[in-house]
């Protein structure tokens, strides 16, 4: 078999349309900013009857050229990939292949937006980010990932070879390079080539995100959920109790995070035990926040409180001890027939150790919107209600505070994501043969001038996912403002 080029035949034509268009975009976007500089912002001209009449001159002209050949570049694009999806293998290159791999995906994309702007008006300040353009292109961004990952973790889809097999002769090999000799019903192509040991970098690409979009968002939201219960009650009663928790807080965040995360994942630290004690706490607080929130929202209605708070402390119960218990480790409390799974040592330590370190952060964000929100008058309204507490700070505070809390959730998550690449590109936390970006980034930079293909594709995928979330953050961040 041939080698796949990037475009096959359906590019010998189609190719020269897009690189015309590409420079013209190019050129449109840099005379519109030497343009934004240098032409005036309107033009005016001075009629026969002595009135001026503006308009917007040369600058609406590049404008519209801009948003011309970018519209006409992401149709080239779209043409690309359906082409891929619709022809014989090779017909459109390595692009089409990877296109129609990612199939389930955009089906996935296209019908998620459909529903959504169908509905946005019904959604909420999800349904808001529609109208925003950056928070659209975000969103598309986060959510090709999130399908990716399902499609990839639960179904066994997408990834055309296992992410740690090694196929002979397939070492740095380029990207569209056929199997020697492929078995029956193997794929067989190397669509993105082979890493120095001659894995599959395609298919380590899509696993990897798995591991990302399992480990980040999670423990982002265990960082808000241990960050919250303790930033809630600290700005709100105040006093000894808000002393503590600040500097308890601030004792961590005085630690260099890379450093923290270093001495957190070592195999030393990790022997001793101690990242299983913390799991052990820090796995707590979902229990405490759900509980707290139920009791204060049906405090009077016992009849109700009484069983569904019982119900669900059961089963959080449940699950938090099969998340800390393990064979083989210093806390193994739950017998193998209750264990309802085992989370791999690697990913506990780094989950862990994710939570810690963002918690602090999160609990001063909270602290100080509590400071803020508790002068306000519907908070006087439901003390003089003679509403508890907690009722106030989880019912009447917090809804107020979702729109920087819902912001800086998505902002983390791209933090989390780079810290979770930093770990795995100096090899710690996760096993070495991972297929998670940064230690595909790392194993793939040693012979980064000869063959850039291993370490480029996930650093792609890192940056892709990255980007997604701030511009779904900028886009919530602009609509959350206009309420």
């Amino acid at each position: 078999m041939e080698p796949l080029t990037w475009t096959g035949s359906f590019g010998t034509f189609l190719d020269p349309i897009f690189w015309v268009v590409a420079w013209v975009f190019i050129a449109a976007v840099a005379l519109q900013i030497i343009g934004s500089w240098v032409l005036p912002p309107v033009a005016e001209s001075i009629n026969l009857d002595g009135t001026i009449t503006r308009t917007m001159g040369p600058n609406l002209a590049i404008r519209m050229l801009v948003k011309a050949s970018l519209l006409t570049l992401l149709a080239l694009c779209v043409l690309y990939i359906l082409a891929g999806m619709f022809t014989p293998l090779g017909t459109v290159g390595i692009i089409g292949a990877v296109a129609a791999q990612f199939a389930p995906v955009w089906i996935a994309l296209v019908v998620t937006f459909l529903v959504s702007i169908s509905y946005k008006r019904r959604l909420g300040l999800y349904g808001k980010l529609f109208d925003s353009t950056i928070g659209m292109i975000g969103f598309a961004l986060l959510m090709f990932w999130f399908y990716t990952a399902v499609f990839v973790g639960l179904f066994d889809m997408i990834a055309t070879h296992d992410p740690l097999t090694q196929l002979s002769g397939m070492k740095n090999k380029l990207p569209g390079t056929p199997l020697r000799s492929p078995e029956e019903g193997q794929f067989s192509y190397y669509l993105l080539g082979g890493d120095n040991l001659a894995r599959d970098v395609f298919s380590r690409m899509v696993n990897g995100s798995v591991i990302v979009i399992v480990i980040a968002p999670f423990a982002t939201l265990f960082a808000f959920m241990v960050g919250i219960t303790l930033g809630l009650p600290a700005g709100y009663f105040g006093g000894k109790l808000d002393a503590l928790l600040s500097f308890l807080a601030n004792l961590v965040l005085a630690f260099p995070v890379i450093l923290l995360f270093y001495l957190l994942v070592t195999p030393e630290i990790v022997a001793t035990g101690i990242p299983n004690y913390m799991a052990m706490v820090l796995f707590v607080f979902p229990i405490i926040f759900v509980g707290v929130l139920l009791n204060s929202r049906f405090y009077t209605r016992p009849k109700l409180r009484t069983p569904l708070l019982s119900g669900v402390l059961l089963v959080m119960i449940w699950v938090y001890l099969s998340a800390i218990s393990a064979d083989g480790t210093v806390i193994n409390v739950l017998p193998g027939v209750m264990d309802l799974f085992n989370i791999n040592s690697g990913i506990l330590v780094v989950f862990v150790s994710v939570v810690f370190v963002n918690s602090p952060t999160v609990f001063r964000i909270v602290r100080g919107l509590v400071l803020d929100i508790q002068t306000r008058d519907y908070v006087a309204a439901a003390q003089t209600r003679g509403e508890g507490p907690w009722y106030i700070m989880l019912w009447e505070i917090l809804p107020n505070a979702r729109g920087p809390l819902i912001v800086d959730f998505c902002l983390r998550i791209g933090y989390t994501t780079i810290l979770l690449g930093t770990l795995g590109f100096f090899g710690l936390g996760l096993p070495p043969e991972s297929p998670d970006w940064g230690t595909t980034i790392n194993d793939g930079r040693k012979l980064l001038s000869i063959y850039p293909h291993p370490a480029i594709v996930p650093a792609f995928a890192l940056l892709s996912l990255v980007l997604g979330l701030n511009l779904l953050a900028d886009g919530l961040r602009e609509e959350s403002l206009r309420d």
